[in-house]
């Protein structure tokens, strides 16, 4: 990669370094139930949150259900995960965009579907910023590097020496183009000049698979994705991609520890409404999700799960949203991924 690509790629990933840093540090003190306006009767029937990812057990469905889960202990009312699987997102984030905006409807989405997808698709059915109204902003969870425990690699040095040593011999898999998997080996090889074969799976169970068995040598996988192969010995753990370390793995260092603060990546999650809600709603489901954020057992269940809590009033979404959609437009483009 030329100079110019990698001083532009160092300069993406600082700010995205930063960006995650200053959501999960910021100091402003969330609104609590009792400073919300009133929004009537709201809820008097169950409240439906959009998952745009299909059910059985992926981090997006997990942690979704986790949130609803605590969300129905607080509003005295169901609430039911309706899972929209679909082109990386877009088939749900287009329901929630379109879904009546009365609070009955919330999507629950992401950085890949809100934030990379814009840079992915020419024609996006939906405008993350115009289509959605933010309401707080949930948590995020890093990526983590993995390698196949036969390799002679235990430290992120030892890793981007075999790099150099041997120019496209290590195969990192991925869920796709533009995936936090693949977008998070893409800025190692820039920041470092390694050369690597990128290998997208459908699924990130059948590249963890191909992991074990040795077919290619490493992911950049969500922590969600590998943690029990790491804690079982099946693989060998070699950063975790944030500037803190995880509850789940918290013997594994992180890239900022290990002297590659530009090396942070994860996926981080938010709720929506559609445009045009009644600003008191807003408010009211923000006070919800920023009681359930702060609350010690909840939490404690979300960072079993690999997520970092945050939380925050509906603008500090706005604002970090509209930063992240910048910053991984930058990945994307020096990545080359595209999807038409």
């Amino acid at each position: 990669m030329i100079p110019t690509r990698r001083r532009a790629l160092l300069s993406a990933a600082s700010g995205l370094t930063l960006g995650l840093a200053s959501a999960a540090r910021a100091q402003t003190a969330p609104p609590t139930p009792a400073e919300a306006p009133s929004s009537g009767a709201w809820p008097n029937r169950p409240v439906r949150i959009i998952v745009p990812a299909p059910g059985g057990g992926g981090t997006a469905d997990t942690l979704a259900r986790v949130f609803s889960q605590e969300m129905e202990k607080r509003v005295g009312q169901r609430v039911l995960v309706d899972n929209r699987g679909g082109a990386n997102g877009n088939i749900g984030a287009l329901a929630g965009a379109r879904a009546t905006p009365d609070g009955y409807t919330i999507l629950w989405s992401w950085a890949g579907t809100l934030a990379t997808g814009p840079a992915l698709y020419k024609d996006l059915p939906f405008d993350p910023e115009k289509d959605f109204e933010p309401v707080a902003l949930i948590g995020n969870v890093p990526n983590v590097l993995v390698v196949n425990k036969d390799l002679p690699i235990h430290s992120l040095q030892e890793f981007g020496d075999y790099a150099r040593a041997h120019p496209n011999g290590i195969n990192f898999g991925s869920t796709g183009n533009g995936s936090s998997m693949h977008l998070a080996g893409e800025l190692y090889k820039s920041l470092t000049g390694a050369q690597m074969v990128h290998v997208p799976y459908a699924a990130p169970a059948a590249g963890v698979t191909d992991l074990l068995a040795g077919r290619i040598q490493a992911m950049f996988n969500l922590i969600t994705g590998v943690a029990p192969q790491v804690r079982a010995g099946a693989v060998t753990p070699i950063a975790i991609l944030d500037d803190r370390r995880s509850p789940q793995l918290p013997d594994v260092p992180t890239t900022a520890e290990l002297g590659m603060p530009g090396l942070v990546f994860g996926t981080w999650f938010g709720l929506f409404l559609p445009k045009g809600v009644d600003p008191a709603l807003l408010r009211r489901i923000n006070a919800v999700a920023n009681e359930i954020l702060a609350d010690p057992a909840a939490r404690t269940r979300f960072e079993e799960q690999g997520m970092t809590p945050l939380g925050g009033d509906p603008a500090r979404l706005a604002n970090f949203l509209h930063e992240e959609i910048g910053r991984h437009a930058a990945l994307v483009r020096q990545s080359g991924a595209r999807n038409e």
